[in-house]
């Protein structure tokens, strides 16, 4: 009996102290808890951040950071003219006071009226012979400073610039003084008795301009056929004529369709500019070589018709990007049809 009192009074004495430490368990259990809580709290709150500067240290923010500065100059010097010349094209012009209105009055007088629907043909007509004949006699320069140029390509490349050093203007007037009724070439026509007298048609003609155009851009013809040939692997033509491939099949099957996209390239970098050429028409063309840019700056200079003017250049670039994209699938056609 004794034993048992003084078994339940020790029992008694422990159970505080065993309560004291669930009770301090608990209150530490409760402070982690709390600890937890504000450390995930405070990686949520830093997470934000810290992407945001991962993603500045990627290199796709590097890279835009890279072609901002182009990007905004394209924006600004590029696109907003193009924007403003469009917005003037549905507008009218009375005399110097422009009429805001809605309309598509200049597209209808650009697109029926004769005189500026044959002025756009024959433009057309000009670019694209222009630059089908500029890329065929820049093909074979290409070719041959690429594949025969050995150590002196820089040398034959710095040689195709020199008339370039001078000014576009210059270079038309020259053609002029050659092609003239006076000129060197009827010069040389009747020095060598092949015309008994000069010939009138050599200026002032639609060919006048081809022949001017063609010499003016034939630098920026040459320059991404040669990068393209430049690309062009040598073991493939190596293993072409182990194969008993000739010149001729290798050239068609192998170096032509690996240098089209620079081809392609010279091409179109000639024909967007020579449509919208008016210095060369108005110097050597003649009435016979007036082109559409002279018409629309007419527009734009003397006949003070904004919007007539605005109108036609849009037509003129919607056209020539048609045609564009139509020489384009028809050279990589006419590619896949040779090879």
């Amino acid at each position: 009996m004794a034993h048992a009192q003084a078994f339940r009074r020790s029992r008694k004495a422990h159970e505080p102290i065993e309560g004291g430490r669930g009770r301090s368990r608990s209150i530490c259990e409760r402070d982690a808890a709390i600890v937890t809580a504000a450390s995930e709290a405070s990686v949520a709150a830093e997470t934000p951040s810290g992407g945001r500067h991962a993603l500045l240290r990627s290199d796709r923010a590097k890279g835009l950071a890279l072609i901002s500065p182009t990007f905004v100059y394209t924006l600004i010097f590029l696109l907003a003219p193009i924007v403003v010349v469009v917005v003037h094209s549905f507008w009218t012009q009375t005399y110097l006071t422009i009429d805001r209105t809605f309309t598509l009055e200049n597209y209808k007088t650009a697109l029926t009226e004769p005189i500026y629907r044959d002025l756009l043909v024959r433009s057309l007509y000009i670019s694209l012979t222009v630059s089908v004949a500029t890329a065929l006699f820049a093909y074979p320069i290409a070719y041959y400073i690429s594949f025969y140029g050995a150590q002196r390509k820089s040398l034959w490349l710095f040689l195709i610039t020199i008339p370039f050093w001078t000014g576009y203007l210059l270079r038309v007037m020259a053609w002029k003084v050659i092609l003239g009724y006076n000129g060197v070439l009827n010069e040389a026509l009747m020095g060598l008795g092949i015309t008994s007298q000069p010939v009138s048609e050599l200026l002032y003609s639609t060919n006048a301009v081809i022949i001017t155009l063609i010499h003016a851009w034939a630098v920026f013809a040459v320059l991404p056929i040669f990068v393209s040939l430049e690309k062009v692997d040598r073991t493939l033509i190596e293993a072409a004529t182990d194969l008993g491939d000739g010149a001729v099949r290798r050239f068609l099957r192998i170096t032509l369709p690996l240098s089209m996209p620079g081809v392609i390239g010279a091409i179109l970098i000639v024909m967007i500019p020579t449509v919208g050429d008016y210095v060369t028409p108005k110097l050597v063309g003649g009435t016979e070589g007036v082109m559409i840019a002279n018409a629309i700056e007419a527009q734009f200079g003397r006949a003070q018709n904004w919007p007539l003017g605005a109108a036609l250049s849009v037509t003129t670039m919607i056209v020539v990007s048609l045609m564009a994209g139509a020489c384009v699938l028809l050279l990589r056609g006419l590619v896949r049809l040779v090879r």
